[in-house]
């Protein structure tokens, strides 16, 4: 007997970018603040066209614009990126982690490690509450390691399009 997997568990359907939908966002990140008339000129657009791509792009999950903060300077002195090995389901431990306000960034992996999250904390206390409160307790974590971060040399938002 055969399974064919359902519609859900079909990977979604990748969106399609049109040459000008790239340009606009290349302009944005370049600079989040742009004003939609700029865009439009750079693009061959008019303010209103460049502001309704842009709400599509955003609604359909394409991108979104968001101030980025340096963690250190609003009072979260600790990061670290924990890799979690796993047994069972690893979306559902992706997507639990993803839930806890603690961390900010989450993906299944392969390699050495099933998933994993970082996260950012006050300090080396609430990192260890997180660890031994939160993410270990968690139904499927084997075990975690912990990768703290001591000094950040390079972060950027700005890869293109394709």
């Amino acid at each position: 007997m055969s399974h064919r997997p359902g519609p859900a568990a079909r990977p979604a359907a990748r969106p399609v970018l049109d040459d000008v939908s790239k340009a606009i966002i290349e302009q944005l990140q370049e600079d989040g603040r742009r004003a939609y008339a700029t865009i439009g000129k750079a693009v061959g657009l008019s303010e209103a066209a460049v502001r309704q791509r842009v709400q599509r792009l955003v609604e359909s999950g394409v991108m979104q614009i968001v101030a980025v903060t340096d963690p250190l300077g609003v009072g979260f002195a600790r990061q670290a990126m924990i890799g979690v090995r796993a047994d069972g389901d690893t979306e559902a431990l992706a997507a639990a982690l993803a839930e806890m306000p603690e961390v900010d960034y989450v993906v299944v992996t392969a390699g050495g490690f099933d998933v994993l999250a970082e996260v950012v904390c006050e300090d080396d206390d609430h990192l260890l509450e997180v660890l031994n409160r939160k993410i270990r307790p968690l139904p499927g974590v084997r075990s975690t390691e912990t990768f703290v971060y001591l000094k950040l040399h390079k972060q950027l938002y700005n890869w293109g399009t394709r």
